[in-house]
């Protein structure tokens, strides 16, 4: 990817949540006590105005105001000094894929249909002059109330140029996701994106922005040509992409940006610490445990085709219709897609990646090769090609993240966005090669807003992988003594065990979220009163049990985990991010749980805490004066025990350019069992060096025995004698 033109891009970054409790003032206060954590740019979520009561801020209604709840213009400008007092500065979080439904460019284009100057502004698919609002239930019908059609909550102009339908139907615009309350935006519009962005692009003019983070782009029609158009416009400040890669899938070389936002990086740091030999023992446990014995892949494939059925009749039925194609083939083509998007641009050759892809997935699909849905989507007309990359996305978010994860989970760890569940534990030869090539200005980290389990949860689900048979033995106790349905009692148990200690009400939030999700008993459109109340009994009952005694045995290898995936993910190439809290332990769930509030100044409550604190801290210092270009160069443990540890250097070469060296233990379970590090040495490079987590000097051949007596990591800085 391209090199910034601007200069001011980050060395670290911290993630932050504004909601209406915690806005920029909020922020402001913060300065201090982050310069001193070590970060260069605070990272906020989304600024621009949303609905009041919004918590996550990607809703947006007016982009043309900074959020009022968060303090308004005023209240960031504010911020933003109080933040460069400390010499931090800011990331922002855009989203130009959606906006939501309740807004003024809406309205008038409900009210006057394509004759609205905003007619232009949304992905619109007009049927005789109107546009579908899939909003009616079952019960009273909308009433005429001046110039206004009220239906419970809601307000439509009256008359207008819409027809509502029943909620279950898709909506007669392109939208994020299934969720039609946000609308999809044009920004392929030169116009569109400038009056989108005038108030991201005013923060950059006055320099009280320095980055942007993109959402969504895989939404776009053309997000080649939209970052090529940001990056005219903002002056090349960095800029790093939420897109998803899966499996060996690498970003494309031509989008203007810094990189993505890092979930390729956190899931190969997960596989660092999952040991591959408990691959077996842990799937005949899901599956006794479950009933299930079908693999990822199949349950993958049936659960796109059910989410395809559900939620996105009317995208396929778009897509048919441009295509001039069955709909049953668009329905088959998109389940076997097996990445969110293609890459292919409306006349262009598409590449030879992309075709590949697509004619691999049309033969998984049983599409016969001159099938003319093939050539529509690689070849075809521009609405064609763009809507099937526009759709790709929403099936793989809908059918994998959101279902599959929620039905097949041998061990829970593995079940993260842009994750591959079956495949348990990442050889060290194959995490250094992809370090080695990783983008210095390509953003890592280990928890978002958006994880399935904070980094800490993984860390200690990890260590089941080295004790599956101690797990099973557990589980199985705990069984016995309490089962609410097959489908979900074994990823509550791997949650429990998790995010130990945990409330009931935090436990059953989280249950009810993932039964909705795998939709095996209920969905979020299909409730049953009388089993969310069984679920929220058995939570109640669950958090009694004795789990604490298990997670005691498991912990002090938790820690190693938790330390090592740290020390890893902040020196490694690339801009590491701290999502809020996680410089010290934090042991949550999805959405919403990972967003609830933190708090300030943190104060280590125990050894962990205090050690993932120390670590943090002298990681992001150090990367303050650590060129961000030095080279990766993987290190070598020889002796009987040199699986178990995970080491390289930041340098230009091999001599005095080396600047640091990581060091990280991992799958600590079998390491204890062997007896521990003795006779494995680690070869540091010419010259002394300091621990920064124990004031340590060391030099030469050091005995890991030595090097990790005290830390199961070691972050090595060259000292100045």
């Amino acid at each position: 990817m391209s090199d910034p033109s601007r200069s001011g891009a980050p060395r670290s970054t911290y993630r932050l949540q504004l909601t209406p409790d915690f806005g920029f003032a909020e922020v402001g206060e913060l300065a201090g006590y982050l310069r001193d954590l070590g970060v260069t740019h605070v990272y906020l979520s989304p600024i621009l105005q949303s609905t009041s009561a919004s918590r996550h801020g990607y809703d947006v209604t007016d982009h043309s105001r900074i959020r009022e709840e968060f303090g308004g213009a005023g209240g960031f400008t504010a911020m933003a000094a109080k933040l460069a007092a400390h010499d931090l500065g800011i990331v922002l979080d855009i989203v130009p894929n959606h906006m939501n439904t309740v807004n003024d460019r809406f309205w008038s284009v409900l009210k006057d249909g394509p004759a609205s100057p905003y007619a232009s502004w949304f992905d619109l698919d007009w049927q005789d002059g109107k546009v579908r609002l899939p909003v009616l239930g079952d019960g009273a019908q909308p009433r005429v109330d001046g110039d206004v059609l009220r239906y419970y909550d809601q307000e439509f102009p009256h008359p207008g140029h819409y027809t509502l339908a029943h909620y279950t139907e898709g909506p007669g615009y392109r939208r994020f996701f299934d969720v039609s309350s946000l609308i999809g935006l044009r920004v392929e519009d030169p116009a569109v994106l400038f009056a989108t962005h005038e108030v991201i692009f005013w923060l950059l003019d006055e320099g009280l922005a320095d980055g942007l983070r993109v959402d969504h782009p895989d939404g776009l029609a053309d997000p080649r040509d939209y970052l090529e158009r940001l990056r005219a416009r903002s002056g090349g400040v960095w800029t790093v992409v939420e897109k998803i890669l899966i499996g060996d899938e690498r970003l494309p070389e031509e989008w203007a940006c810094e990189g993505t936002t890092g979930y390729e990086v956190l899931n190969r740091i997960n596989g660092l610490f999952v040991d591959p030999a408990g691959e077996a023992p842990l799937l005949d446990l899901f599956t006794r445990m479950t009933g299930r014995d079908a693999g990822y892949a199949a349950v993958t494939a049936t659960a796109k085709r059910e989410v395809i059925e559900l939620f996105f009749g009317s995208e396929v039925a778009r897509l048919a219709r441009v295509t001039g194609c069955r709909e049953a083939d668009v329905r088959a083509l998109l389940a076997a897609m097996p990445v969110y998007r293609a890459y292919v641009v409306p006349g262009e050759p598409p590449p030879k990646e992309s075709r590949r892809i697509v004619e691999e997935a049309a033969r998984a699909a049983g599409l016969a090769p001159d099938n003319p849905l093939i050539h529509a989507v690689l070849y075809g007309g521009a609405e064609a090609v763009t809507r099937f990359q526009q759709t790709c996305g929403p099936v793989m978010a809908k059918g994998v993240e959101d279902t599959a994860l929620y039905r097949w989970f041998p061990l829970a760890c593995l079940n993260e966005v842009g994750g591959e569940p079956d495949r348990f534990g990442l050889p060290v030869e194959e995490f250094h090669a992809h370090a080695a090539q990783a983008g210095p200005q390509s953003m890592t980290t280990l928890s978002t807003h958006d994880t399935k389990r904070s980094e800490d949860v993984r860390a200690r689900l990890s260590v089941l992988s080295e004790l599956p048979g101690e797990w099973a033995e557990a589980v199985t106790g705990w069984s016995a003594a309490l089962s609410f349905d097959q489908n979900l009692d074994y990823l509550a148990w791997q949650n429990l065990v998790g995010a130990w200690p945990i409330s009931a009400e935090r436990l059953t939030a989280y249950l009810l979220k993932a039964a909705r999700e795998a939709k095996t008993r209920i969905s979020w459109v299909s409730p049953d009163p009388a089993y969310e109340r069984d679920l929220a009994a058995f939570a109640e009952a669950a958090v009694r049990l004795p789990i604490g005694d298990f997670v005691a045995r498991i912990d002090e290898f938790a820690l190693a985990n938790s330390l090592g995936a740290k020390l890893v993910q902040l020196m490694m190439p690339g801009v590491p991010d701290v999502y809020q809290g996680n410089e010290m332990t934090d042991f949550s769930l999805v959405d919403p749980d990972n967003r609830r509030p933190v708090t300030y100044d943190r104060v280590p409550a125990t050894r962990w805490d205090a050690a993932k604190l120390l670590l943090t801290t002298q990681a992001l210092r150090l990367r303050r004066r650590l060129d961000p270009a030095a080279p990766y160069r993987p290190m070598r443990a020889a002796g009987d025990a040199a699986e178990h540890v995970i080491a390289f250097a930041r340098g230009q070469d091999d001599g005095a350019g080396v600047r640091a060296v990581a060091v990280a233990t991992r799958l600590p379970v079998r390491l204890a069992a062997r007896g521990g590090w003795a006779g494995t040495t680690l070869t540091l490079p010419a010259g002394t060096w300091r621990d920064l987590l124990t004031g340590g000097l060391f030099s030469g051949r050091v005995p890991l025995a030595h090097l990790l007596a005290r830390q199961p990591v070691a972050l090595l800085e060259r000292h100045a004698l």
